[in-house]
Order: C-alpha cells, then structure tokens, then sequence
C-alpha cells in the first residue's frame, strides 16, 4: 500500500513540476496549479512538500530566480527587465530576492560573470519519488 501512494505522490509533484516549468512566466497561485492538476490546494501543497522538502511557493521563486540569475550572465538585458520576466513588481523587490537567494545584489552577480543555478529543476524518475535534481537549461551546472 506505501508503494501505491509514493508511486501516486511521484506522479502528482511530477505533474505540479511539469506544469510550473511550462508557466513560470505566467501568474502562478496554488489554486491555480491546483485546480489545473484536479487536487485540493491544501493536499498538492501538503504532497509537494512533503516529497520535495519545498512548498509551491519556495520551488517557483527559486527557479524564477534562477532563471533571472542565467539571463544576467548571458545577456546584457536591463535588470529591470529581467526583474520584470521573473514577475517582479519592482527592481527593489527582485534584487532584495536575489541577494537573500544569492548573498549579492544582481549588479554584483553580473559583474562576476559566471551562473550558478540555485533551485535546479526537479525531476522525477522511475516508479517512486526518486527526486533526482538536475538542471534542464543545457544540462550544465556551473562548478
């Protein structure tokens, strides 16, 4: 019986991953990635948690900003703009983020030039929640 339900809590954080990957540019609520999913809010975020050790919360602002992090190594974008992709309302509001994330301000982490992905993307494989992380932007991670 555990095995029906870790194969079951596998299928449902694969599922909630799959679609926050495919709208992370997009408003995300726990409602509306409940509803999408056909689960209760409280039982995908009390399943999502307890299989990941991460709320919904947690796990999209972190790929969010580890995406923002990418964008201001690879790109010469505004930092107002990448705050902007990464749903911020406010420069102040992302760098804030960003440096608690990245123990420095944007402009710093620019200037060093080199990504290093903070919330990697997770993946599920096999039959159970073997969570095995691995960053899907290329299949690199900075050392």
């Amino acid at each position: 019986m555990k095995k029906a339900a870790a194969k079951g809590n596998a299928g449902t954080v694969r599922k909630a991953v799959e679609y926050i990957e495919a709208h992370l540019e997009e408003d995300l609520s726990l409602e509306r990635i409940a509803g999408e999913l056909h689960y209760s809010g409280f039982y995908l975020e009390r399943i999502f948690r307890r299989e990941t050790g991460l709320t919904l919360y947690q796990y999209i602002r972190g790929r969010r900003l580890t995406l923002a992090a990418r964008a201001l190594v690879e790109t010469d974008r505004p930092v107002v703009e990448i705050a902007c992709d990464a749903r911020y309302g406010s420069q102040q509001a992302f760098t804030l983020a960003f440096s608690r994330l990245y123990h420095c301000t944007p402009a710093i982490y620019r200037k060093k030039g080199i990504f290093a992905p903070a919330q990697i993307r997770l993946r599920a494989f096999g039959s159970g929640l073997a969570c095995l992380l691995s960053f899907c932007q290329g299949g690199e991670m900075a050392a």
